[in-house]
């Protein structure tokens, strides 16, 4: 099928892929950045011709139940630094001060930020609010609040807003919204149809206190590492008394020629054994030559993904990632941990308190930390999630021990005499340890982030924005599929769009 799409006010028709008599929303978003010779990493919003975001859940039937066209947008046109995100109002608000703090305004909009609660639902309901409209709302809303007026003074000051007084501000907006119109407000008020955004995403949390909002909130994000895929590879696989065969050939075999190639020929079987729950447990057991084999997982998930995907972290990385997670975390509200992590990162593995490689990526984490999933998971802290993903050991630790207080989850054990000087990287799994294949931060966090797909585990829950970040932005994996939170789209617009 072929659909003509607008960018830009340039139009152009797209072919659409299907894939398995459904059509395929992430491969068409790829055709659209190669129809309009827009870089890979560019994120897009798609729209239908009503103005209606467009998600990968509704696109199938939506092409196989009319005739439509689209839209689309760059995130960082839809994406606004106040409200972060297309489907709030907010986004397309300017912040300007009231006569109360020194600024100028008409005499109108005075009477408006006095108007009474009942006179704003009354004109919620009669419409959707224009721009003038729904900024004296939010300035209304804003300067009834505790605190409200502090929000206007930092815009004033800086023209954006920082993460703490967004989220202030978030807060008091969606307060008001609830008193005013209950857990559900009107749609055009903060852009339900997306489901994305601050504001929406606040108010999910605020709905959680109900049963049924808390069984949603469960499905919230998708488990793409155990995602059923098709394969890059094109490579010959065995099966039936050949795979047997092959499978008992490596087990016993020291040349590691051969237990590489043998491994290549299974891959397609191994992959059924990891995507069956009743032996996706086993998958160690049955293919012990990962724990003494190096370079396995790599190999694995560049049949899954290609050499292109594979090779992406290793690419991007150090050049163009690090630098920019560096300068964004020196916003950040300073603390000994993150300056230590901000010393490690830029200096020498002789200064820091961890080796630079690994701070640089702990950072990261410091700029998508933990978020709570409802009233029963309490969040965790920044520190705390580290040790989700990577933990020290000095070497001639026991192993044995150390591993048996260890999760489930993959993570990255670092072996050596300091934190800043790591000898010997291994990634543990259920207890096991798998060895990396090279001994630098930067390849071991690639293999550990790749075991995730290799071996079809979920992302630890603490670490969840920090690997769909890592996933969509650097590796480019389900772009436009996935689902992310607003602070993953916030943190990816500012790093891709930032100079170091």
């Amino acid at each position: 099928m072929l659909v003509p799409v607008e960018f830009k006010g340039m139009s152009k028709w797209v072919r659409v892929p299907k894939t398995d008599d459904a059509y395929n929303y992430s491969e068409f978003l790829q055709g659209v950045l190669v129809k309009f010779s827009l870089p890979g990493s560019t994120n897009l919003v798609l729209m239908d011709s009503a103005g209606v975001e467009v998600d990968s859940d509704i696109f199938d039937e939506l092409l196989k139940s009319s005739q439509v066209s689209f839209s689309v947008f760059t995130e960082e046109c839809s994406d606004n630094s106040v409200a972060g995100s297309s489907s709030d109002h907010t986004s397309s608000l300017e912040l300007s001060p009231s006569p109360a703090s020194g600024g100028s305004s008409s005499g109108s909009d005075t009477t408006i930020i006095l108007e009474s609660t009942k006179a704003r639902k009354r004109q919620l309901i009669e419409g959707p609010p224009d721009s003038n409209t729904a900024r004296n709302i939010i300035r209304a809303a804003l300067y009834s609040k505790p605190d409200g007026d502090q929000v206007f003074k930092e815009y004033e000051k800086t023209n954006c807003l920082s993460d703490t007084t967004r989220r202030r501000m978030v807060n008091i907006l969606v307060a008001d919204m609830v008193e005013s119109h209950g857990r559900i407000p009107p749609e055009h008020f903060y852009g339900h149809q997306s489901g994305s955004g601050y504001l929406a995403w606040r108010l999910k949390t605020v709905q959680r206190n109900s049963t049924e909002e808390m069984k949603k909130s469960k499905s919230a994000f998708q488990d793409s590492p155990k995602t059923l895929r098709n394969f890059a590879t094109n490579a010959r696989q065995l099966s039936g008394d050949e795979c047997k065969e092959a499978v008992s050939v490596m087990r016993h075999s020291t040349d590691m020629k051969v237990v590489k190639e043998k491994m290549k020929v299974t891959f397609q079987h191994r992959q059924k054994v990891i995507q069956d729950p009743a032996t996706a447990s086993s998958v160690l057991d049955l293919f012990p030559r990962f724990l003494d084999t190096p370079g396995l997982i790599d190999q694995d998930f560049t049949m899954l993904f290609g050499e292109e995907v594979s090779g992406k972290f290793l690419a991007k990385w150090p050049t163009f990632f690090k630098p920019r997670i560096i300068k964004d975390c020196k916003n950040l509200s300073q603390s000994t941990e993150l300056d230590d992590l901000l010393v490690s990162a830029q200096g020498d593995s002789d200064e820091g308190v961890w080796d630079c490689e690994l701070a640089a990526i702990l950072l990261l984490l410091h700029l998508l930390p933990p978020t709570s999933k409802g009233r029963k998971s309490s969040k965790i802290s920044t520190s705390d999630a580290a040790h989700h993903l990577m933990k020290f050991m000095k070497v001639g630790g026991s192993m044995e021990t150390f591993l048996k207080a260890g999760p489930t989850q993959p993570f990255l054990l670092c072996v050596g005499e300091r934190k800043n000087i790591i000898q010997t990287f291994y990634i543990v799994l259920d207890q096991k340890v798998i060895p990396c294949v090279t001994q630098t931060g930067v390849a071991a966090f690639d293999e550990l982030f790749k075991a995730h797909f290799v071996f079809a585990v979920s992302y630890d829950e603490a670490l969840h924005n920090f690997y769909t970040f890592i996933q969509t932005t650097v590796y480019g994996i389900d772009v436009g599929s996935v689902k992310e939170s607003p602070r993953v789209r916030e943190i990816r617009a500012r790093i891709l769009h930032s100079t170091v």
